[in-house]
C-alpha cells in the first residue's frame, strides 16, 4: 500500500515536473527564439496607421476657369441586418431602384445579402449607379431615408451615404479630348489626366500610431508622421471661349455632312500653344461609362489618327520652291494634265480640261496639280522636296504634350517617278497627322520656324508655390523669314480671289486670311481609290500681316463627298471670325485708342477699301503692292508696265473684287486664254481689251474664238456649267497617280 502511494507521488511528481519543464521550454521558445515575430505580432496589435488622402490638381484654362477639379462624392450603402430586422426590404429596394435606376434584383442581391453562415451582412455599396454620386442625388438619397423615418418612426433605416471625393469636369464635353478623365477609382485613363498623372495625383500623407484594446491612442505612442504632398495645379494654353467657338463650328458641320468625324485644331503660330482642339464624336468625362459612349469616341483623331493629307500639303511645295527662287508668280504653264516620263498614264488636274495657259499664281489658286508637279517634281526635284518635308517635321512627332502622339510616313521609293511626283500635291506614300499640318502651317505664318506645339501653359506646386512656365520652343528655321511672308501672300490669293480661289469660302470681312483647301479621295484598300470617300481640309492663318492664330479643320467621309472648301472652309471661318475679334485683333480699318499704355479697339465697321493708283508702274511693282496689300488681282498681257487698270484707281471695292491690271495697249492687244473663267469675269477682261464680244450658253467659259467683226476684233465665248468649285467636285482619276484635290 505505501509503495503503491508512493509510485503514485513519484507518477504524479514526474507529470508536474516533466510539464514544468515543458513550460519553461515553450516560454523559452516564444520569448527568446521568437521574440521578434511575437514583438511584430505585438506591435501590430496596438500600432495603427492612419492615411491623408492628397487631393488631385486642378486644371484650368488659360485665363483660370476650372476645367477638372476633385469634389465632394456620395456612395449609398445598405445595411442589410437593420433593413431585414425592420422588415422594410422591398420599400427599400424599389425606392433605391426609383432613384439611382439600378434594376430591381441586383438591389435585391445587396439588401438580402448573407455569409457562409446565414447571417445578414453589414454596409453593402451600391455599385455603380449609388457609386460617387453628387450632391443633387444625395439630397433625394437623404429625402428618402427622412421619408422611412418618418413612415415607421425609426431613426435607423439601414440606407445611408459615404462621404468621398471625385473627379469632377465642370465644362462637360469641352476640350474631352484634351483632358482625358479618371475612372471611379481614381485611376487616370486619358488625356492631360494620364500624361501628367504622377504630377496630379499628389502623394498620400501617413500617421503611424500606438493605441490600446480599445483603439485609444497611447500616453507614451511613439508617433510617426510622413506629410501629405497635394497634386500640381495646372494651367493650360487652352481658351474655354475659343474652344466653345470651335467646337459649337464643329457641331454645325457634323449635322450638315454626317462624316465619320470631324477634328480641328487651334493655336498660336508664334508660341505654338493649342488654343483648342476637338474631335466629334466625343464623350463626357464626367459619364465615361455611359452606354452611348463609343469606343471610338475616346479617340484622340487630332494626335492619333494619319492620311494622305491632299492639297492642303501643297503649301509644303509651295514654301520650298519659293525658299529656292524658283516660284515665278506671273510665269506661265499649261494646266490640265502633265505627263512625265516614266508614268503609264498623265497626272490630271481637278478639272482634266484644265484653265488653259495660267499663271503659277493662278495655278496656286486653283489648287492645280499639274503647277505643284511642276513645282515640286520638275523644280525642286525630289531629293530638294524630300528634304523640305523633313524640315518642316513630317518624319517626327511634334512633341506635343498629350498621350499618344503617333509619327507621320514618308516612305516614297525613290526610282519610282508616281511616288516621288504625288508627293508635291500630298498624295502616294506620305502619310501625316493633323497636328503635324497645323505645326507646318504655323511655321510659314510665324517667319519660318518650327516649333513645338504645347497645352500646358504652366504648373504650380502648392506645396511650396513654384511655377513652372513652359517657354516657347523652336526646333528650326525651316525657310526664311521672307520666303515664309511671301508663301503667304500667295496662299491669302487662295481665300481673297471669291472668283477662283479654293478657300474663298474662308474669305473673313475685314481681315487678311491666308490658307489651302484640300480634298484627298481616300483609298479603296485594294490599290485603287474610292471616289465617293474623301477626306476634306482647310489649314490656314490670319491676320496675314500679323498671324494671330492658325487652324486646321479635316473632315472624314463628309456627306456627298463635298470638298474642303465647301465643306472645311466654312468652319474655318466661323471659328476664326468670332476668334479674331474675341483676342481683340482690330479690322482692317478699324482704329484704337491709348489708354495708360493698353490698346482698346474700338468695334465699328470695316472701312471699305479702294482700288490703288497702279498705272504707270511696273508690273512686278504693281504685283507687290497688291499681294501685300490682300488684293485680288488679274494681269492681262505680257508687257512689263501697267497701261491702264479695272477698276479705276480710289473705285470703292466690293468684297473680294478683283483688280485688272493691262499691260497692252493698241495693235499689240491680245486677248488671254479664258476657258475656266467665269462670264462675269470675261466680260470684264474683254471690255478692258475693247473688243467685241459673242456669248453662246451659260456657266463657265469651256471655248473661245477670236475673228473680226466689222473691222474690229470678236471673241466669240462658248460657255458650258463646269466644274464651278475646281476641287469640290472628284473626277476619275489613275490609280497609280492618284492625282485627288
Amino acid at each position: 500500500m505505501v509503495k503503491r502511494i508512493k509510485l503514485r507521488t513519484l507518477f504524479i511528481g514526474g507529470c508536474i515536473t516533466l510539464f514544468f519543464l515543458v513550460l519553461v521550454a515553450r516560454v523559452f521558445w516564444i520569448q527568446v527564439l521568437q521574440s521578434e515575430s511575437w514583438q511584430e505580432k505585438a506591435a501590430d496589435q496596438w500600432a495603427h496607421k492612419s492615411v491623408i488622402k492628397a487631393v488631385r490638381g486642378t486644371i484650368e484654362d488659360r485665363n483660370g476657369i476650372v476645367l477638372a477639379s476633385d469634389v465632394p462624392a456620395y456612395t449609398v450603402v445598405v445595411d442589410p441586418a437593420v433593413i431585414a430586422e425592420l422588415k422594410i426590404g422591398e420599400e427599400v429596394i424599389q425606392g433605391l431602384h426609383d432613384l439611382l435606376n439600378k434594376p430591381v434584383d441586383q438591389l435585391k442581391v445587396l439588401v438580402e445579402a448573407k455569409d457562409d453562415k446565414g447571417n445578414f451582412l453589414k454596409n453593402r455599396e451600391v455599385r455603380t449607379e449609388g457609386w460617387k454620386i453628387d450632391q443633387e442625388m444625395k439630397d433625394k438619397v437623404d429625402a428618402f431615408i427622412e421619408k422611412l423615418r418618418k413612415e415607421h418612426d425609426i431613426l435607423e433605416t439601414g440606407v445611408g451615404t459615404v462621404r468621398e471625393q471625385r473627379r469632377y469636369y465642370p465644362k462637360k464635353t469641352l476640350a474631352a479630348h484634351i483632358l482625358g478623365y479618371t475612372d471611379r477609382d481614381g485611376i487616370a485613363i486619358a488625356g492631360l489626366e494620364k500624361y501628367f498623372d504622377k504630377q496630379l495625383k499628389g502623394v498620400d500623407g501617413k500617421l503611424y500610431y500606438q493605441s490600446d484594446g480599445k483603439g485609444f491612442k497611447l500616453p507614451d505612442s511613439q508617433d510617426t508622421f510622413q506629410p501629405v504632398v497635394n497634386g500640381s495645379d495646372f494651367k493650360l494654353t487652352i481658351d474655354s471661349t475659343i474652344q466653345y467657338y470651335i467646337e459649337e463650328a464643329m457641331k454645325k458641320a457634323y449635322e450638315l455632312y454626317k462624316p465619320k468625324s470631324i477634328s480641328v485644331i487651334a493655336a498660336d503660330p508664334n508660341t505654338m500653344e493649342i488654343l483648342g482642339m476637338a474631335n466629334l464624336p466625343t464623350f463626357n468625362p464626367n459619364e465615361f461609362w455611359n452606354s452611348e459612349t463609343k469606343p471610338g469616341d475616346f479617340y484622340n483623331h487630332a494626335i492619333m489618327s494619319r492620311f494622305e493629307p491632299g492639297s492642303t500639303f501643297k503649301i509644303v511645295t509651295l514654301a520650298g520652291a519659293v525658299e529656292e527662287n524658283l516660284f515665278d508668280p506671273d510665269a506661265y504653264f499649261k494646266s490640265g494634265q502633265i505627263k512625265l516620263k516614266g508614268l503609264r498614264k498623265p497626272i490630271p488636274d481637278i478639272n482634266r480640261v484644265g484653265w488653259g495657259e495660267i499663271t503659277y499664281l493662278e495655278g496656286v489658286k486653283r489648287s492645280s496639280n499639274v503647277a505643284f508637279v511642276k513645282l515640286g517634281y520638275e523644280m525642286l526635284g525630289k531629293e530638294r522636296l524630300l528634304q523640305y518635308i523633313t524640315d518642316f517635321g513630317f518624319k517626327d512627332k511634334t512633341g506635343i504634350d498629350l498621350p499618344g502622339e503617333i509619327i507621320g510616313l514618308v516612305n516614297p521609293d525613290p526610282n519610282n517617278v508616281s511616288e516621288n511626283a504625288t508627293l508635291s500635291y500630298g498624295h502616294g506614300k506620305l502619310l501625316v497627322t493633323p497636328i503635324q499640318q497645323l505645326t507646318a502651317v504655323a511655321a510659314i505664318a510665324n517667319g519660318g520656324k518650327l516649333m513645338v506645339p504645347h497645352v500646358v501653359k504652366e504648373i504650380t506646386d502648392p506645396n511650396t508655390g513654384k511655377t513652372t512656365v513652359t517657354q516657347p520652343k523652336v526646333v528650326r528655321q525651316v525657310i526664311s523669314k521672307e520666303s515664309a511672308r511671301e508663301t503667304g501672300s500667295y496662299l491669302e490669293q487662295v481665300v481673297a480671289d471669291l472668283q477662283h480661289g479654293t478657300g474663298r469660302h474662308a474669305y473673313i470681312e475685314g481681315y487678311r486670311v491666308a490658307g489651302k483647301t484640300g480634298t484627298a479621295i481616300k483609298p479603296d484598300g485594294k490599290g485603287g481609290y474610292d471616289r465617293d470617300k474623301v477626306r476634306s481640309s482647310f489649314l490656314g492663318y490670319a491676320p496675314v500681316n500679323d498671324p494671330k492664330i492658325a487652324v486646321y479643320v479635316i473632315i472624314d467621309e463628309p456627306a456627298d463627298a463635298a470638298g474642303g472648301g465647301i465643306a472645311a472652309g466654312p468652319v474655318f471661318q466661323e471659328i476664326v471670325s468670332q476668334a479674331l475679334p474675341y483676342m481683340g485683333v482690330p479690322k482692317m480699318g478699324d482704329t484704337s485708342d491709348t489708354d495708360s499704355g493698353k490698346k482698346t479697339v474700338k468695334a465699328q465697321a470695316t472701312v471699305q477699301r479702294k482700288a490703288p493708283d497702279l498705272t504707270g508702274k511696273t508690273v512686278k511693282a504693281a504685283r507687290e503692292l497688291l499681294i501685300n496689300g490682300g488684293y485680288d488681282f488679274e494681269t492681262v498681257g505680257q508687257g512689263a508696265t501697267v497701261v491702264s487698270q479695272y477698276p479705276e484707281k480710289g473705285t470703292v471695292l466690293a468684297t473680294g473684287q478683283r483688280i485688272y491690271l493691262l499691260t497692252q495697249q493698241g495693235e499689240k492687244q491680245t486677248v488671254p486664254d479664258l476657258r475656266g473663267q467665269s462670264l462675269r469675269d470675261a466680260l470684264e477682261i474683254l471690255n478692258l481689251l475693247k473688243v467685241g464680244i459673242a456669248v453662246d450658253g451659260e456657266g463657265y467659259v469651256s471655248e473661245q474664238t477670236q475673228g473680226i467683226k466689222n473691222g474690229k476684233p470678236l471673241v466669240t465665248l462658248k460657255l458650258n456649267p463646269i466644274n464651278e468649285y475646281g476641287e469640290d467636285i472628284p473626277v476619275t482619276v489613275p490609280s497609280e497617280d492618284a492625282a485627288k484635290e
